[in-house]
């Protein structure tokens, strides 16, 4: 009892319930590891009892915990509303973004004789409401009991999207166009927003993870393995859109280069040769140097400085990781022991000794920002009302920037991942390091708000990759296998407040990507907060009732509504089975061949029969393209704030971006868009695609079906 009762007072769990009735005890070796990766003695039973009484009386005696959550016109939380009657409470106001100095302290005093409460639970008369913030609170009261609390005062909820929207769904890298070097890149994301919000009236282009990514040969392809979250990638800049280009003095050189980019993405396009983001990064890099010798004009180095002053020493610490990650490599841990520490005299001499590559660094950050907000503003000036959705991974790589510029806020020896359920037996590591709870609760969520702000400067909306990560996560012990991780708690409350306050100062909508196990409870705190959740069409089941097709009608509003993800087979291949046969001849499935397609088969015709009922099939069965028209039809019936629209889809492509499960046997991360056929098409090829304009006709309003918007690809003006 000892063990679970000081496993409880940290957030660890000492059982699991992988499906309705059914609990699984965690080892007591898990829970101890997690302890300490926590700072919690449990390794023995008379640690866990010293543990176990400085725990119960910290909480006994604390006059507020830890962190404290005040809802913006919602009643204030117990934990105020139950101070002590006398006690004096202090605020000391954050200086907001953009402000010179912080709002006048705050006191306010208890009464000795407290009124009544409210009879709707409402505010006290004592209460004075801080300004929306991360605050620090200090209350003192009789008996000499003083106690210090983060307070985070947040808005209610989270901006919303317009009433209806429909948008694109697309991995970046894998959208060439003409000019493309190897990859798509940030010119070509403004490039289809523009074209898609004036010509199509799409609302929003949803884009994979562009953070920072590991440098390495061969770098990990995956989008969701980071170095860092909280720097964009250098990869995605395209070199002739940089400003200095144009007067870098050795043409030749860029020249050269040029037609070296071409070949990529001819081998790419024309030759079935895969995307290679580390030759991509190659050719840039070598680009960049030479755009990196031409000064910056005097506004734009006036720019530059002001960005070096808004991101500070993060930006500084992640420019110098990546500087010593080209001198020792990129596993940090291998270095020389006295760069293993970002704030040694050795790393303080390092920065001195590479402040040209530190400064290169930064300004491929700073560059790298400014063509994220042309692409935001691009999508904007066409019409588009959220414009790019940017993603945020669950977590980073473990040997990555931010896991050594801030090594007191990650859990050491435990990795991410899931616990086993129908689907995987064995559990899941994802071999990503975790925040530790309650070090980002007393840096006042400084890393997690910092994050955010960064990915929120140039999003309309943000998408979270497994949104309940907020609320808790699987901890792995290093050389366990996931089956014998444990779930941890984070506050899940305060990690919500802190998500609404940056999105309400960024105006940005939120999606949680909320698919798979979820625990109770979670998607409605998110729904009253105002996050939209995920719905793919596949998924949704009367699973409470027949197990047919969920009706149109019964989907939630509150959501973004599609056909498929970059985890999940494209639409074309849910439709013909070739999902199946793929996993088939990678010796995936636990089933024969004939078993996985029948099963396939009784599901997708359930779903046509559905669409057939509902009209939305008027082409009749047997036609795969009108069946990929038909599903959407379907996705526009539910009342889903957010409809998306998954690129490939809209030209036929029938191959996975991402095959779970994984790693060799397929190219994850590495294909370009093709077409039905499985030959690679361009941004330009796209948007002239006969196929994609009869798709998109399924979202013109009724009054513009019968017209034309906008000239038909291939028109001539006269």
């Amino acid at each position: 009892m000892g063990l679970s009762r000081l496993a409880a007072l940290h957030g660890v769990a000492t059982s699991f319930s992988p499906s309705a009735g059914v609990t699984v005890p965690v080892p007591d070796s898990t829970v101890t590891a997690v302890l300490a990766a926590l700072g919690v003695d449990a390794g023995t039973p008379a640690e866990v009892g010293r543990s176990l009484s400085a725990a119960e009386s910290a909480a006994a005696s604390r006059l507020l915990p830890p962190t404290v959550v005040v809802w913006s016109g919602e009643p204030l939380p117990a934990a105020l509303a139950a101070l002590p009657p006398d006690a004096e409470l202090t605020v000391e106001p954050e200086c907001p973004p953009g402000a010179t100095e912080a709002p006048p302290r705050l006191r306010m005093r208890v009464p000795k004789t407290l009124a009544p409460a409210p009879p709707d639970g409402g505010t006290p008369s004592w209460w004075t409401e801080p300004p929306p913030g991360v605050h620090r609170a200090t209350v003192r009261a009789s008996g000499h009991r003083y106690a210090t609390a983060v307070l985070v005062v947040a808005p209610d909820r989270v901006p919303q999207p317009p009433a209806r929207t429909h948008g694109f769904l697309v991995q970046l890298y894998s959208l060439l166009s003409a000019r493309s070097w190897g990859m798509g890149d940030l010119a070509d994301l403004a490039d289809l927003a523009a074209w898609s919000g004036r010509t199509l009236g799409t609302g929003f282009v949803q884009v994979n993870p562009l953070h920072a990514a590991v440098p390495g040969s061969p770098t990990d392809p995956s989008p969701y393995r980071p170095s860092s979250r909280r720097f964009p990638d250098p990869v995605h800049l395209h070199i002739e859109s940089v400003p200095e280009y144009g007067h870098v003095r050795d043409r030749a050189a860029l020249d050269d280069l040029r037609l070296d980019a071409a070949a990529l993405s001819d081998a790419v396009l024309n030759k079935g040769a895969l995307i290679d983001r580390d030759a991509v990064w190659e050719l840039k890099k070598q680009a960049l140097e030479l755009v990196a010798r031409v000064p910056l004009t005097p506004g734009r180095r006036a720019a530059y400085c002001d960005y070096l002053a808004e991101q500070g020493q993060a930006l500084e610490d992640h420019a110098l990781w990546c500087a010593l990650a080209e001198v020792h490599g990129p596993r940090w841990r291998d270095w020389p022991e006295g760069l293993r520490d970002p704030r040694s005299a050795r790393t303080a001499r390092a920065r001195t000794e590479l402040m040209d590559r530190v400064d290169l660094h930064c300004r491929l950050a700073w560059l790298t920002d400014t063509q994220l907000a042309a692409a935001q503003q691009a999508a904007r000036e066409a019409g588009m009302a959220v414009g790019v959705v940017h993603d945020l991974a669950v977590g980073v790589h473990p040997d990555g920037a931010d896991t050594w510029a801030q090594q007191e806020a990650f859990a050491h020896g435990m990795s991410v991942g899931a616990p086993p359920d129908a689907f995987n037996a064995q559990g899941q590591d994802w071999g990503l390091p975790p925040w530790r709870p309650d070090a980002l609760a007393a840096s006042g969520y400084a890393p997690y708000r910092a994050l955010l702000r960064g990915i929120l400067a140039h999003a309309g909306a943000l998408r979270i990759d497994h949104v309940m990560g907020l609320f808790r996560l699987w901890w792995v012990p290093e050389g366990r296998p996931p089956a014998e991780g444990t779930y941890v708690s984070h506050d899940a409350e305060a990690m919500l407040a802190v998500l609404v306050l940056e999105a309400h100062r960024a105006g940005a909508a939120v999606v949680g990507e909320d698919l798979g196990t979820v625990e109770p409870g979670v998607r409605e705190a998110l729904a009253r907060r105002g996050v939209l959740g995920t719905s793919v069409l596949w998924f949704e089941r009367d699973w409470d009732g027949d197990g047919r097709p969920l009706a149109p009608e019964r989907w939630r509003r509150d959501c973004v509504a599609t056909a498929t993800t970059h985890d999940l087979p494209s639409t074309a291949a849910r439709l013909t089975g070739d999902h199946v046969t793929l996993r088939h001849r990678l010796g995936l499935l636990t089933r024969s061949l004939e078993q996985e397609l029948a099963e396939d088969v009784t599901g997708t015709t359930e779903w046509l029969s559905c669409l057939a009922r509902l009209r939305l099939l008027p082409e009749g069965e047997g036609d795969e393209e009108a069946a990929v028209r038909a599903v959407h039809r379907f996705l526009l019936r539910t009342p889903a704030r957010m409809t998306g629209i998954w690129l490939p889809d809209t030209v036929g492509d029938r191959r996975p971006q991402n095959l779970p499960g994984t790693w060799d046997q397929y190219p994850n991360w590495r294909l370009p868009v093709a077409d039905a056929e499985g030959h690679p098409v361009t941004l330009e090829e796209i948007a002239a695609s006969p196929r994609l304009h009869r798709l998109m006709e399924v979202f013109r309003p009724p009054a513009e079906s019968s017209g034309v918007r906008t000239a038909p690809p291939g028109a001539r003006r006269p």
